[in-house]
């Protein structure tokens, strides 16, 4: 009968392949053919042990290569608010936003729009070059997990803007133009990382109108697709529409009908915008521009903190289509007053 002394010994003999000359260092692999000879309990075969051994060694570096510290996207300040705001988006008392939600008591113009009101006896005569401003919008989650990749989200937004002639004596301060603005907006999160940013999709369909009839009636339709960039306090967008094309009018005052057939030609065919937030103050700028024609719109705009959940915000607009009734009309104004968020 072989004792165990003398398999070990014939096993260590065998195993010749491992170096264990003074000062050399031994591998994981030798290291573990080493082990198992001590240790063994039973009678192994060399096969056996280096068999086992390769194993061991070939699930350590697969270990080793799944714990590799791989650089993680970092949350900008986009993502921020979009994950923040999924945390409560089903809440039953919370009403989530969607642009920015502000008043603007105070908005002044270097030429007040007068033509579009001719037809109203007294009306344009009496409109002030300073008038008052709001945005109320919000969305609404139509999808509670994934629908066709991972994270992706369909939301319902409604946006409303009015433009209020409060300061007008002669007329009695009438909401001069009010947009509607139901939109349906579904985004994805993409992999594509340039320069370690974050970059998503945004397919939508948007109908803006004024809800007026005949001579003062604007609307359009439009898809469009936006692409967005985030890295850390930055976020970049480019948002190309296309119009859905309506029937000409057959006379002004119909029904039925293109109220603004060559809109695109001042609003433009696409818009890029920028902002920063620092975590105190938030920068943003947008461009609208149509290409065929060259015109389009400019704007600039600052937040910055008040007190609780109140901010000051400041706009200057400059260009074409500042509201639908001014879609044709160029002017450039100033706008001060309090915002409830950010966009950012």
């Amino acid at each position: 009968m072989i004792n165990r002394f003398s398999v070990f010994s014939i096993l260590n003999l065998t195993l010749f392949a491992i170096p264990i000359c003074h000062g050399e260092q031994l591998s994981e692999y030798e290291l573990c053919i080493l082990d198992r000879v001590k240790g063994s309990g039973s009678i192994d075969t060399v096969e056996a042990i280096k068999k086992e051994c390769r194993k061991h060694v070939e699930n350590d570096k697969r270990q080793n290569l799944s714990s590799v510290d791989v650089p993680k996207r970092e949350n900008g300040v986009l993502t921020q608010r979009l994950r923040e705001e999924q945390q409560t988006e089903f809440e039953p008392y919370v009403i989530t936003p969607h642009r920015r939600n502000y008043i603007q008591p105070m908005l002044t113009t270097n030429d007040i729009n007068h033509e579009q009101y001719a037809q109203i006896e007294g009306y344009e005569r009496n409109l002030e070059d300073y008038e008052a401003k709001f945005q109320l919008s919000l969305k609404v989650p139509l999808s509670k997990s994934s629908l066709l990749f991972e994270e992706d989200k369909l939301y319902f937004g409604f946006t409303i803007q009015s433009w209020w002639q409060i300061y007008s004596d002669g007329i009695s301060k009438p909401f001069r133009e009010t947009n509607y603005m139901p939109e349906i907006v579904y985004a994805i999160k993409t992999d594509w990382e340039p320069f370690n940013a974050n970059t998503g999709v945004i397919f939508g369909a948007e109908h803006l109108s004024n809800g007026r009839s005949q001579l003062l009636s604007r609307s359009w339709n439009r898809l469009y697709t936006q692409f967005v960039v985030e890295k850390g306090s930055w976020v970049f967008s480019l948002k190309p529409w296309v119009r859905l094309q309506e029937d000409a009018k057959e006379n002004p005052i119909a029904s039925r009908g293109d109220d603004n057939p060559n809109i695109e030609d001042y609003v433009g065919n696409y818009e890029f915008s920028a902002g920063y937030n620092d975590g105190q103050f938030e920068y943003g700028f947008r461009l609208n521009h149509a290409i065929e024609t060259g015109r389009g719109s400019a704007e600039v705009s600052f937040s910055f903190p008040l007190w609780g959940k109140f901010y000051g915000y400041a706009s200057v607009f400059t260009g074409y289509g500042e509201s639908l009734i001014d879609y044709n009309h160029k002017q450039t104004r100033f706008g001060l007053g309090i915002a409830l968020n950010n966009l950012l």
